[in-house]
C-alpha cells in the first residue's frame, strides 16, 4: 500500500464493487479512459476479479476521508491499442470518478505510483496516451514529467489518442 495525506493506493477488494459501479457507470467516466460504462454491480465485481486482480501493478485510489475507491491507477504490458511502445515498455493507465475531477488527486496518485516504480523496479521508461478530447488526462501526465511524443494514433475505438512518454 502507498499513501499520501489524502489518498491510498491499495489493492482492489470485492467489497469495492458497489462503489466501483456507482462511479464507473457514469457515461462521462469510462469512455474517456477507453471502456464502456458499467451496467451492473455484477459487471463491476467481474472487473475487480479480472482486470483489477493484479495487486502488484493495479491499485484502487482510495480517498482516505471517505474510505471509498474513487479511481484506479496501474501499469502493465501494452494493450492491444496502437500506442508506439518500445520493446518491454509498460503502459500506464488511470481513471478518476467524476466528482473528484480537477482536484489534483489523479496527479497525486500518478506521482505516488511513479515513485513506487522507481523504488521497486528497474523500469526505464513508461508510455501512456489520452484521447485528444480528454486534454485533462494529458495535463496529468505532463505534471508528472511525461513528455508528449508528438504522435497521435487511432486505437480500437477509432478515437485519436495523443501519446506521452517518461524516461
Amino acid at each position: 500500500m502507498m499513501e499520501t495525506k489524502r489518498i491510498l493506493l491499495r489493492p482492489w477488494r470485492e467489497s469495492d464493487a458497489e462503489t466501483l459501479f456507482k462511479y464507473a457507470s457514469d457515461p462521462d467516466v469510462g469512455p474517456r479512459a477507453g471502456w464502456p460504462p458499467h451496467k451492473s454491480v455484477e459487471d463491476s465485481l467481474e472487473i475487480i476479479r479480472t482486470v483489477f486482480n493484479d495487486a502488484t501493478n493495479t491499485w484502487a485510489i482510495e480517498l482516505k476521508e471517505t474510505g471509498e475507491a474513487i479511481g484506479a491507477m496501474g501499469y502493465g504490458s501494452s494493450c492491444d491499442c496502437d500506442l508506439p511502445a518500445r520493446e518491454g515498455e509498460p503502459l500506464i493507465g488511470y481513471w478518476m470518478a467524476k466528482p473528484y475531477w480537477n482536484q489534483g488527486i489523479c496527479t497525486e496518485a500518478l506521482l505516488l505510483m511513479l515513485d513506487h516504480i522507481r523504488q521497486t523496479t528497474d523500469i526505464k521508461s513508461l508510455i501512456s496516451g489520452h484521447f485528444v478530447d480528454n486534454p485533462a488526462s494529458g495535463r496529468v501526465m505532463e505534471k508528472c514529467d511525461f513528455v508528449p511524443t508528438g504522435e497521435t494514433c487511432i486505437d480500437d475505438t477509432t478515437a485519436p489518442t495523443s501519446t506521452h512518454r517518461i524516461s
